[in-house]
């Protein structure tokens, strides 16, 4: 099984500290990021292959860090590793795109192996939250067609701009609006389609030919 590079993103420096000391024997470290902007800025930087992610932090938590880092083409694998183990913060963060969710009573030795099988693309979960996930995507998708009549043109005309991979800035051109509207016409998609994130929204508009 193959050892990848590691960003280890929590708010707490102490955990960090404490992570980093746990897994180097284990891993290659690449660094560290303590809040959403360091984090997305470190992927940015050190590519690593996957990021052990902290849910909550301030100006958004995980969520927020798999947005930013999906809007700006940053590719990695995310592996959550929380002390919660609700499931409403279990399905948030897998709906965003991370591959797995751990809680922080983890072994280090599990951990690691956990990196590993998300870097090799399996999806990792402590047991008891294995089936949060299964209950949450068991039910049966809408029918496309419904989804679509619940948008306005406008918002039509939005999703498949962000489908062929535009920017916010480059659809307002297009469509001769402010980037601010543009922001306003995919928080609403979202909030119609129940997504979570442009990436998301991207992949949803491409698997309907958008």
């Amino acid at each position: 099984m193959s050892s990848p590079r590691v960003l280890i993103v929590d708010d707490h420096r102490l955990f960090r500290s404490g992570v980093r000391a746990e897994l180097e024997p284990l891993l290659e470290i690449a660094g560290e990021a303590g809040a959403v902007d360091e984090a997305v800025e470190a992927i940015a930087e050190h590519g690593p292959e996957v990021v052990l992610l902290d849910v909550h932090m301030p100006d958004g938590g995980g969520v927020e860090v798999i947005r930013r880092a999906a809007e700006r083409g940053l590719h990695t694998c995310f592996l959550a590793l929380s002390v919660s183990d609700a499931p409403e913060d279990v399905i948030a963060v897998i709906r965003a795109g991370a591959r797995g969710y751990v809680t922080k009573n983890i072994a280090p030795e599990d951990l690691a192996d956990a990196v590993r099988r998300v870097h090799d693309g399996d999806a990792v979960f402590s047991p008891r939250l294995a089936g949060f996930v299964l209950d949450a995507f068991a039910g049966p998708a809408p029918h496309p067609e419904t989804e679509l009549d619940a948008l306005t043109p406008r918002e039509r005309e939005v999703i498949q701009h962000i489908a062929r991979g535009y920017m916010y800035k480059e659809i307002a051109l297009r469509l001769e609006i402010s980037p601010k509207t543009v922001e306003a016409h995919v928080s609403s998609v979202l909030r119609k389609l129940q997504l979570s994130s442009r990436h998301e929204l991207s992949r949803w508009a491409a698997d309907r030919g958008l």
